[in-house]
């Protein structure tokens, strides 16, 4: 019998199509996932309004994946190995776990109602998540991704919880105040309360937790606060609805969005003193830095993108569109 010449059916080259494209999209992903092995900076978008969260790779600026991120993702941290994403799943009110090796769901942590800012510990240790409705901050222990305790505040409504580089300290924002609360995370309980302007919102430290940075939206003001001894050192007038933080790791700049004027100001914490200010997309809201302080990310909730900042020359690089209604950024 003469043999026939081989033919791949039709089925075997489909799956063989299927197979290469899935190659091809899960390419800049595997290169991404390799390279934060060495230097590689990734920033993490929590998308609100599609339930996503977008990775943008800092070196291309392009988005290689979007991960699942709940009902609502809105504050999120990375863990110190990014192993695991950490994401307040606002209506479910539960912290979400994004598995980043698999990009799939993980475990989920019950908190209460409405959690919102999410934080990680410098150390890595403990990841902390303000609770709206019990006016509370839940602590997850990231040695066992579980919820260890939680630390009542005076504040109503707390929406962001941030670290002192150290890691003395925890400020937290409360939406429906005119103060930050202090928490001495040590002794797990809150040691002062601090008056700022109308509806405080992102805080930031200097590398050396010697000074706060506070936005308050309704008061158009950043506070500055002497962390030894909780005085206000500086009152800044901002723009319309300052809201987002985010200080340079030099210390010698703070950013501020001010979501009203769709733009970003920037303090020089030599002078307390705005100095410029950096358009970018529709109703800004929080930001973060590359580790290496050269471009800073802004999430542009109502343009559904990303502004990218260099900090050098204070000018907008381009808009990486994202998911519907981002709400911050993450980077590590």
């Amino acid at each position: 019998m003469t043999a026939r010449p081989y033919r791949t059916t039709f089925p075997a080259a489909l799956a063989a199509a299927a197979a290469l494209l899935m190659s091809l999209l899960a390419a800049p992903w595997a290169a991404a996932q390799s390279a934060t092995k060495s230097t590689a900076a990734l920033a993490y978008v929590p998308n609100e309004g599609s339930g996503t969260i977008s990775v943008i790779d800092t070196h291309t600026d392009q988005v290689i994946a979007e991960l699942p991120g709940g009902g609502k993702p809105r504050g999120l941290a990375v863990g110190t190995d990014r192993r695991w994403l950490y994401v307040s799943d606002q209506p479910n009110n539960r912290l979400q776990l994004v598995d980043l090796k698999a990009r799939t769901l993980g475990s989920t942590i019950a908190l209460g109602e409405s959690p919102e800012g999410v934080a990680i510990s410098p150390d890595g240790r403990w990841v902390v998540a303000a609770v709206e409705g019990k006016n509370e901050i839940a602590v997850t222990d990231t040695r066992s991704n579980a919820l260890a305790f939680s630390i009542k505040v005076q504040g109503k409504n707390p929406e962001h919880a941030v670290f002192s580089p150290n890691g003395k300290l925890l400020f937290v924002s409360a939406e429906e105040g005119e103060a930050v609360d202090v928490i001495d995370f040590g002794a797990r309980k809150q040691v002062a309360q601090v008056a700022v302007g109308a509806r405080p919102r992102g805080i930031g430290f200097l590398p050396d937790s010697s000074r706060a940075y506070v936005a308050t939206e309704n008061a158009n003001e950043v506070f500055v606060i002497d962390t030894a001894n909780f005085a206000i050192l500086a009152r800044i007038k901002a723009g319309l609805r300052a809201n987002g933080i985010a200080v340079h790791p030099g210390g010698r700049e703070v950013y501020v969005s001010n979501g009203g004027d769709a733009n970003v100001a920037v303090i020089d914490t030599a002078s307390n003193q705005v100095v410029a200010t950096i358009p970018v997309g529709q109703r800004p809201w929080n930001m973060a830095l590359t580790p290496d302080g050269k471009k800073l990310y802004v999430a542009n909730g109502r343009s559904n993108s990303v502004s990218v900042i260099d900090t050098a020359s204070r000018t907008r690089l381009r808009d990486v569109a994202v998911g519907k209604l981002p709400w911050g950024v993450v980077i590590r």
